[in-house]
């Protein structure tokens, strides 16, 4: 039996909801969340960090693939709704194949610090958002340098990635962190209607990351491909990508993560998992 059935927290009808996957009670959804935390907080530095980098590698798609659409459509108002089922490609990869993105991570390994509420946990909990947060920034790093070189993709999608790189790195400080806030929310929602899911598991990754994407939230992962595209291609400089970009989403992502966990899924069942022990 694995941890999450194990867990003290459930009484014996909840863990035979966990297992048959049954519509569980949210303190069901909890535990496994809170079960695949614990996994995480006990990973070896190797694994997190190799399963970080492919995970920054995996979402250049998501760049790939709305320039290859947008580029090959007229430059009308209905475009962007096309194209940006592009986007959804790279979380698709990344969540299917349980690769560690920063935005899941930031609510899954939260969890268990909030549960126990001990010096410890938190320690763990921020050691493990470093090494993913290092680890997706250096692959998408990697993958923007490859795609900005000339002939690596056509011309015309290269030339999509320079605006959309434009795009992503055109708003003000604080407007990229509310727009942020509401991207890091809606991933943390993700990870949360994931574990009921089933089958669905794709229409879900696919509806809220398209509502990222048509919306022009700003994902620190994702968005670091397309922002960091614009340096290695000449559009941009790295005060751009650093200031115009990355703080702004880091601040707004992790503030729109940590909330939903902390307001909206283990404080309303906080009782209850104090008196169950």
């Amino acid at each position: 039996m694995s941890e999450t059935l194990q867990s003290p927290h459930l009484d014996e009808h909840e863990k035979r909801q966990a297992a048959e996957r049954t519509p569980p009670s949210p303190l069901v959804i909890h535990e496994i969340v809170r079960g695949q935390g614990e996994h995480e907080l006990e990973r070896r530095f190797s694994g997190l960090a190799l399963s970080s980098l492919a995970a920054g590698l995996s979402m250049g798609f998501s760049l790939i693939a709305q320039a290859y659409l947008q580029a090959g459509m007229p430059d009308t108002s209905w475009r962007r709704l096309i194209a940006s089922f592009g986007y959804c490609l790279g979380f698709l990869i990344v969540v299917l194949g349980r690769q560690q993105l920063f935005t899941e991570t930031t609510l899954t390994a939260l969890i268990p610090t909030l549960t126990r509420r001990d010096f410890a946990s938190l320690r763990s909990t921020v050691r493990v958002w470093s090494i993913v947060l290092v680890g997706n920034l250096i692959g998408t790093l990697v993958i923007a340098a490859i795609a900005s070189r000339p002939g690596v993709f056509d011309p015309a999608a290269q030339a999509s990635m320079a605006a959309l790189s434009a795009s992503m790195l055109s708003h003000p400080f604080w407007i990229c962190v509310a727009r942020a806030a509401a991207a890091g929310w809606l991933i943390g929602l993700m990870v949360w209607l994931l574990p009921p899911s089933g089958s669905a598991r794709p229409f879900i990754i696919i509806l809220l990351t398209y509502v990222v994407a048509m919306c022009q939230f700003p994902h620190v992962i994702a968005g670091s491909v397309d922002s960091a595209y614009g340096v290695f291609a000449g559009h941009a400089t790295v005060t751009d990508y650093l200031t115009r970009f990355l703080l702004p989403t880091l601040i707004g992502n992790t503030f729109g993560g940590t909330a939903l966990a902390a307001l909206l899924n283990h404080a309303p069942i906080a009782d209850q998992l104090e008196d169950r022990g």
